[in-house]
């Protein structure tokens, strides 16, 4: 298997985020969810315009205006868009068009009820897909659903994997053989609290995973 990207979400402190970025992540996660305790409400794109130009800025949003999405995607010169919610295939195919250059990641919630047939619809319409463990808040949990359950997802479409990896995930990541696998998606495991990443641990779990 190829060596997934690494996505860390929930960046919110201008600091730390300057700080995680010298780990150079594949991507970097602005939670514009009002609901969400990582909510980047003061995030200002002065201080996301520092980041280095090889990491992929991401919004994630949860059914919101397409138009605020629009306006984030400029203001913050967002690389992807993560939608997190109910949006519909049509939906993803506005932003796409909006901004053909945007990768769009749509999100689903796993539980063992969940029927990948769903996704179909979906699969012209985005980049890749996220799979997340299944929460009545959208994701940041901290749970890890059952990897297994994906072994009934037939699509070709890439994906993110998400949902309670922490530093004791690492073993597990490397058994899995799947080439749709596209990048491996980190968030509470690592956090000192909420919006805040301990930098010691983020480090030791890139060094494990990509030794």
């Amino acid at each position: 298997m190829k060596q997934p990207k690494l996505k860390i979400c929930g960046m919110r402190e201008p600091t730390n985020m300057l700080a995680v970025s010298a780990l150079m992540p594949d991507y970097m996660g602005f939670i514009f969810y009002p609901r969400s305790k990582r909510y980047a409400a003061h995030l200002s794109s002065v201080f996301t315009r520092k980041l280095p130009k090889t990491i992929k800025k991401t919004g994630v949003f949860v059914d919101e205006d397409i138009e605020k999405v629009q306006e984030r995607l400029v203001e913050f010169e967002l690389s992807a868009l993560q939608l997190h919610g109910e949006e519909s295939p049509s939906y993803c195919a506005v932003l796409k068009a909006f901004s053909p250059e945007t990768e769009v990641i749509k999100a689903f919630g796993v539980e063992e009820s969940f029927d990948f047939e769903s996704l179909i619809p979906y699969a012209n319409m985005v980049d890749y897909f996220l799979f997340d463990t299944q929460t009545p808040d959208h994701g940041g949990s901290g749970k890890r659903f059952d990897w297994a359950l994906l072994e009934s997802y037939t699509l070709d479409v890439p994906y993110f994997l998400s949902g309670g990896i922490g530093l004791d995930s690492v073993a597990e990541i490397r058994k899995i053989k799947d080439e749709r696998l596209y990048a491996i998606d980190i968030n509470s495991k690592f956090e000192l609290e909420p919006g805040l990443k301990n930098l010691v641990q983020l480090t030791e779990f890139k060094n494990q995973l990509f030794r």
